[in-house]
């Protein structure tokens, strides 16, 4: 929709369409692989600890963003079938829905990433008073805040997308939590490298210090993907926002539809890095796997 004739007539560059069968496909295993997290990390009484519960809240905003596409897909086969119109009242209620739902994966996935960054810092630098910081029941609560605020934000956001002053804090958001984040990671790493030489005499220290850095460069990883994933989407909001008649503009929004894939890729790579990166996850899925079996 933010594609206007004029922009397609002032530039050479052709939209990019990636086929329904690869959305729903992409969208039905990133669905999948994130269920099955949650499901192990809910029969695993040993994974019952703040640190996958703030898992299993990232793996259900990937879950929120794969249902979104699969979802909105469904909603344009039927208006191309006829079936639903572009324009009606319960039309434009469902997609303000859908995009409610969408605003939700992108805000729960930034908060989630953020408490993780915050627990894996108080695990390496406050390790012998974490289990009174950082409280089961604590996390809960943690959890509790971030989803409320995420619900409420993303209502709104999608209520008055069409406002520059919702779109332009939206964006915002995003680079500034994720330079909190980076600069917490920084600081984290920094900090360690200090650390290591005062506890390399200490064997059993040093083994929970790389258990502890094991875990950050987990979350790094982590981190990375997300950027990698939801960037471009994010800057398309901004172009189609802001020019959205410039011929460079549109030649980058002309791949809108890889954008989405990225984002959804996303809620496939993230169940790989817990699997490859816990044992005691990997564990968890080998039995699952063999009693099903």
């Amino acid at each position: 929709k933010n594609i206007s004739d004029f922009s397609l007539n002032s530039t050479d560059c052709t939209q990019v369409v990636v086929p329904e069968e690869v959305f729903f496909t992409v969208a039905a295993a990133g669905i999948l692989e994130n269920l099955l997290v949650l499901i192990a990390v809910v029969r695993n009484k040993n994974l019952h600890l703040p640190m996958y519960f703030f898992i299993c809240s990232l793996a259900i905003s990937d879950m929120l963003g794969s249902l979104y596409k699969t979802l909105e897909n469904i909603f344009i086969i039927l208006c191309n079938m006829g079936y639903l119109t572009r324009h009606g009242d319960f039309e434009k209620k469902l997609d303000d829905a859908m995009d409610s739902m969408f605003i939700l994966s992108l805000l729960g996935s930034i908060f989630s990433l953020l408490a993780i960054a915050a627990d894996r810092y108080i695990t390496i630098f406050y390790a012998l008073r974490y289990h009174n910081i950082m409280t089961l029941r604590r996390a809960l609560v943690i959890l509790a805040i971030i989803w409320a605020f995420c619900t409420g934000s993303s209502i709104a956001i999608a209520l008055f997308s069409y406002e520059a002053a919702t779109v332009i804090p939206f964006t915002i958001l995003f680079p500034l939590m994720m330079f909190f984040i980076l600069c917490l990671y920084v600081h984290m790493f920094l900090l360690a490298r200090s650390h290591a030489k005062k506890i390399a005499s200490l064997p059993s220290s040093t083994v929970h210090h790389r258990t502890n850095m094991k875990g950050a460069i987990t979350l790094t990883i982590f981190l990375g993907v997300f950027l990698c994933c939801w960037a471009p989407f994010v800057l398309h909001i901004l172009l189609a926002r802001f020019c959205p008649h410039n011929p460079y503009c549109v030649c980058y929004m002309s791949i809108f539809h890889v954008n989405g894939t990225l984002i959804m890729c996303n809620a496939i790579i993230n169940p790989m890095i817990f699997a490859f990166r816990s044992p005691e996850l990997r564990t968890t899925f080998k039995k699952m796997f063999y009693c099903s079996r």
